[in-house]
């Protein structure tokens, strides 16, 4: 199969809890590849929105993401009433790590494969505090940060994918 004109997208989420019925969706980030060429996509505040998301994603032949299916995906057509699964072919990277014997969270993952990030050492937990500083203070700061974070995140689920070989 050529994959020559293939969209793929890599979704990722921050929220400032696992639940989604006392949670918020704070951040949605999209990784598109095609052809060679890339573009990034960070919803929040007034773009995160349901038309919003599926515009950022339209044209996607693939949708990949870790733990997706249990988390995210959940999440996002909790808060934004959307079923992506529903509409695109959804591949999560978890899964096939798995298979490899690659166990733990995305992070453990990816330095296990020999990816680097410059966000080492945050986690969920230092995104949500970046958020509320963001929220309650007015931190751009805090914002600025929160998005390297999500955005390192959906750009190394890219190269998970390349290194584990998943079309």
């Amino acid at each position: 199969m050529s994959t020559v004109g293939i969209v793929r997208a890599y979704i990722d989420i921050e929220t400032t809890g696992l639940d989604p019925a006392e949670g918020e969706l704070t951040v949605v980030g999209i990784h598109l590849e095609q052809d060679g060429q890339e573009r990034l996509a960070q919803l929040y505040e007034d773009t995160l929105t349901k038309d919003d998301l599926l515009a950022a994603l339209a044209g996607t032949d693939i949708l990949y993401s870790f733990n997706g299916k249990e988390f995210d995906l959940p999440f996002i057509a909790a808060k934004l009433g959307v079923d992506l699964a529903g509409i695109f072919s959804h591949c999560d990277l978890m899964h096939h790590c798995w298979r490899r014997n690659l166990y733990g969270g995305q992070k453990k993952v990816e330095k296990k494969l020999g990816i680097s990030r410059e966000t080492t050492g945050m986690d969920g937990a230092h995104a949500v505090a970046l958020w509320n500083d963001y929220r309650l203070n007015g931190n751009p700061d805090a914002l600025k940060t929160l998005l390297l974070y999500n955005s390192e995140d959906i750009k190394n689920l890219a190269h998970i994918r390349r290194k584990l070989g998943v079309d």
